[in-house]
């Protein structure tokens, strides 16, 4: 094996952010935001608790109905 031999890169799994210039509270920032938009934390929330099947449909239906008046809003302003 000669000297020159090419360094891979360390294999990361799962979700990380780089630090810079010890800016920890940035990237922390950084982590929050994109744990957010994958929906971890809430998640979390929903596990919590058990939650009867009933209320969980209940909660389902509400959302779209809350959606479809949106829409309904939103195709009226047009």
């Amino acid at each position: 094996m000669s000297k020159h031999y090419k360094l891979r890169d360390p294999i990361v799994k799962g979700t990380h952010v780089e630090v810079r210039n010890n800016d920890v509270s940035r990237a922390m920032r950084k982590l929050k935001k994109i744990l957010n938009n994958d929906r971890v934390f809430q998640e979390l929330r929903d596990r919590e608790a058990f939650e009867k099947p009933s209320i969980t449909k209940k909660k389902q239906r509400a959302a779209a109905r809350k959606r479809w008046l949106r829409k309904l809003d939103k195709d009226k302003l047009i």
